[in-house]
């Protein structure tokens, strides 16, 4: 299966708020691909942020697919809430969710795509069973909660494995990646298997946001380009 091309996802976390929807103009205009909506309870993570009533004046402002995260311990109350203010996306936790299949087809059915997340600490087998329903799949690279943290790098393994398991499953789940990425990383974490990488504080902390995701999206045309050694060893055995 051909995978899709790299796909930038700026996380409103980072914005400034008091100019939400300017920030939001601003990254679409700089070439962001998607917009990653992060929707904390203050339960299930220990910080609060934005509900449905963001995510509907969001869809206002930006053609830009909204791409919602629920960090939440509850969130199949809120399916519907979210799908009608505007979610292209939604994306859930396995560690809130028990029930995960009937979730992901709770949010289907709304004619949204359907999502799943594991923590860092998370084992992937808790998704094998759903992987082939799921349209993404998120591997979160910090403990979720606040923005601004350091890339786990022990999660880069979990990352290429998580790659494997959709493209030996036939899955069509993007696999996304939230937490520290910034410029420097980004060709390890494209490398390992990333279609979709969420960036927050490297983008919205930047003096110039098409210039960040510009560099972002040349890090995975990077990692594309067979190395001077490879094209070697090609030649050598024709």
């Amino acid at each position: 299966m051909t995978r899709p091309s790299l796909r930038i996802a700026p996380s409103i976390l980072s914005a400034d708020f008091a100019r939400l929807a300017e920030e939001v103009t601003r990254v679409e205009s700089a070439g962001a691909d998607l917009l990653h909506i992060d929707v904390m309870d203050g339960h299930f993570v220990p910080n609060l942020t934005v509900g449905p009533p963001i995510v509907e004046a969001l869809r206002k402002v930006t053609r830009l697919p909204l791409d919602v995260h629920l960090m939440m311990t509850n969130p199949d109350a809120f399916i519907p809430e979210f799908a009608d203010a505007g979610a292209d996306y939604l994306t859930v936790h396995v560690e809130a969710s028990p029930h995960l299949h009937r979730t992901v087809q709770a949010i289907k059915e709304r004619g949204v795509k359907a999502g799943v997340t594991l923590n860092p600490a998370t084992s992937l087998t808790t998704v094998e069973e759903i992987i082939t329903d799921a349209d993404l799949l998120l591997v979160m690279s910090v403990n979720p909660g606040f923005g601004g943290q350091h890339f786990i790098a022990s999660v880069l393994s979990k990352i290429a494995q998580a790659r494997q398991l959709i493209d030996r499953s036939g899955s069509r789940a993007a696999l996304e990646v939230d937490g520290g990425v910034k410029v420097d990383n980004a060709a390890r974490i494209i490398q390992a298997g990333a279609d979709i990488l969420v960036s927050g504080s490297a983008i919205f902390s930047s003096p110039d946001y098409g210039r960040t995701i510009k560099a972002l999206r040349e890090a995975g045309q990077a990692t594309s380009k067979p190395t001077p050694n490879l094209r070697a060893g090609q030649a050598r055995r024709r």
